[in-house]
């Protein structure tokens, strides 16, 4: 089905957001501060991840699940492995989007393909508050929740919403203008480990056709 299929943009985002809130730990503090030490700290994580898409109408679609990999500015590889195969690759310039059902190859340069996300987040440079209206929704099933909500009109989603447990990000939500929810759930998480630089490219197998965006 192929609300059960990710979205590119949407993964873009995710990676973007994730490329922000990162750390191995927190002191006592509210939560948007917690939220905030993030762009000061983590250079690199891996870990496991579960997803799942609740559409417009509340119906829950299937769980989609596999490994996660990210490397500050603009490196990270979302592989799905279970219930079917896909593998989304930046290198920090150019995205890879290789399904393997469909035995495709969309290539598309990063800033091209997010668009109207928040990319200038990318370098951890840019006062967040100076692009998203940030709301501290305190504790709740012993994570510390912040919503963030884009100021920019033109952004493709809503709001997101960003749990935060000991070992740094734990849940993401995303909320979009055509009223989809997407859930991901982390675990196994690794903060600043060595990962391969291959790990960031894409080599397209023999055989499938590819398709390349300006």
């Amino acid at each position: 089905m192929l609300m059960h299929k990710v979205t590119l943009k949407n993964i873009i985002l995710f990676s973007i957001i994730c490329l922000l809130f990162l750390k191995t730990g927190w002191a006592a503090e509210a939560s948007v501060a917690k939220l905030k030490s993030f762009l000061e700290s983590t250079r690199s994580m891996s870990a496991n991840f579960s997803q799942v898409v609740i559409d417009e109408k509340g119906m829950t679609g299937q769980e989609n699940a596999g490994l996660f990999l990210l490397q500050r500015p603009g490196k990270f590889r979302w592989e799905y492995q279970t219930p079917y195969q896909q593998t989304i690759v930046s290198n920090g310039k150019k995205v890879w989007f290789y399904d393997v059902d469909l035995e495709q190859v969309t290539i598309k340069n990063l800033n091209g393909s997010i668009g109207s996300t928040p990319a200038l987040l990318l370098s951890g440079q840019i006062d967040i508050d100076q692009n998203y209206l940030l709301e501290d929704l305190g504790d709740r099933d012993g994570l510390a929740w912040v919503k963030l909500v884009p100021k920019a009109e033109e952004s493709t989603f809503k709001y997101i919403l960003i749990g935060l447990g000991y070992q740094g990000l734990n849940t993401m939500e995303l909320n979009d203008n055509f009223g989809q929810l997407t859930r991901i759930y982390f675990s196994g998480v690794k903060i600043n480990a060595a990962i391969d630089s291959k790990a960031f490219s894409l080599e397209p197998p023999p055989g499938v056709d590819i398709f390349e965006e300006g």
